[in-house]
């Protein structure tokens, strides 16, 4: 069977993998009331979702030198449906807690096997395949918001419980696809996990260094993009989830067209060029009141971000060889994963505190500016690392 069919169930998998993820940002303020907490403790809950995502990530690469992509992707679908189980039925703080760290475990396994699964499937257009399959995770993020709107009429559980039915039919589907499908000789050539680690750290600590820190402010700001807008702006509820909606949307033409024009454009002077945009948006962002004008902010803030990670996957997984493609992108995703996941924590804990969320979200996009322009001078001067083969 030609991967056709593959690509596209894994792009319904990936979806809901996003939507599980993404879905807690328009939830914070119904999770503050129907558990009786502040932003704090919801920052640190949502924090667990990237956590449970990112710890798994490192352990999965090994795994992946051992077991075929997409049977770890089935795993990551099964987990999935059952995890999302566990946040439907939650009943107290820690149980809401627990759910939101196995959601995290369970997407963990996704991306890490499933990138590299898809530039194996297409070597001569990565960027484009990855750009496509990122907007399928961006269409996810999208409906995030009016799905919560929605659901708010009945429960909160009942965006999980949609979730966890979805993952098991997913997960049957591209059992039935992957039967059928015969993989790249490619997949799976990788089978010295430390020895990829050994040739390939230093292009894996810039990538977390660079694309960790940019996902680190967005962490913090999307996760509180509503409670951001309501409580500084002075929007209405159902206004601020929109806005959140506004900067989804804009990622969806985001990951297309980023991921047709890195397999053209210089990949990292590319990569540092959209980040260096991101920051300069949140910052506009912070000192504009008007509607209009923080619509069209929303936007530019969502396309600048979402051009990044197809950018940034494309750059790495080209980069490294056949043989330590799947334990050095594992890394790197483990690496970034559990650094941008403080984030939510990291802004939730200085609102609570009585830092202004304007005060925050300038601080760090200052912060991430100075990273950024510390690499580009890296760059310009020869210095930035390359891929190596051991």
């Amino acid at each position: 069977m030609a991967p056709t069919r593959l690509f596209a169930s894994l792009c319904s998998m990936a979806f809901l993998i996003n939507l599980v993820r993404v879905v807690y940002a328009p939830l914070v303020e119904p999770l503050q009331a129907a558990f009786s907490v502040g932003p704090g403790t919801i920052g640190l809950i949502v924090t667990l979702v990237w956590t449970g995502s990112a710890l798994p990530r490192i352990p999965i690469g090994y795994l992946l030198t051992i077991v075929p992509r997409h049977r770890v992707v089935l795993l990551a679908g099964g987990t999935l449906s059952g995890a999302s189980l566990v946040a439907t039925f939650a009943n107290s703080v820690f149980t809401l807690a627990l759910g939101a760290f196995l959601i995290g475990t369970a997407t963990s396994g996704y991306f890490v096997a499933a990138n590299p699964l898809i530039s194996e499937l297409y070597t001569g257009q990565v960027g484009r395949m990855l750009g496509i399959h990122g907007t399928a995770t961006q269409l996810a993020a999208v409906v995030a918001a009016p799905l919560v709107t929605l659901a708010l009429v009945v429960s909160w559980r009942l965006v999980f419980a949609a979730i966890a039915l979805g993952a098991l039919v997913a997960t049957v589907v591209l059992y039935r696809i992957a039967r059928r499908t015969e993989f790249p000789a490619a997949s799976g050539v990788d089978r010295d996990f430390i020895g990829a680690i050994r040739a390939q750290w230093r292009l894996i600590l810039v990538g977390v260094a660079v694309f960790g820190a940019a996902s680190f402010v967005w962490q913090g700001l999307f996760n509180f993009y509503p409670s951001y807008m309501e409580t500084a702006r002075g929007f209405s509820p159902g206004t601020a989830r929109n806005l959140l909606t506004v900067a989804f949307a804009a990622g969806v033409p985001a990951f297309w067209i980023s991921g047709l024009l890195v397999d053209r454009l210089p990949t990292f002077p590319y990569l540092l060029g959209v980040i260096g945009a991101f920051v300069a948006s949140v910052l506009l962002l912070t000192v504009t009141s008007g509607l209009l004008g923080i619509v069209v902010l929303s936007a530019v803030v969502g396309y600048a971000i979402h051009s990044m990670f197809p950018a940034a996957d494309t750059f790495l997984l080209s980069s490294f060889p056949d043989e330590h493609r799947g334990g050095a992108y594992a890394t790197f995703s483990g690496g970034m994963m559990f650094g941008q996941a403080l984030g939510s924590w990291l802004v939730g804990e200085l609102v609570e505190f009585g830092v202004a969320y304007d005060a925050v979200f300038q601080a760090l996009a200052i912060a991430l500016g100075l990273l950024v322009g510390t690499f580009a001078l890296l760059g310009v001067t020869g210095r930035l690392p390359s891929a190596t083969s051991a």
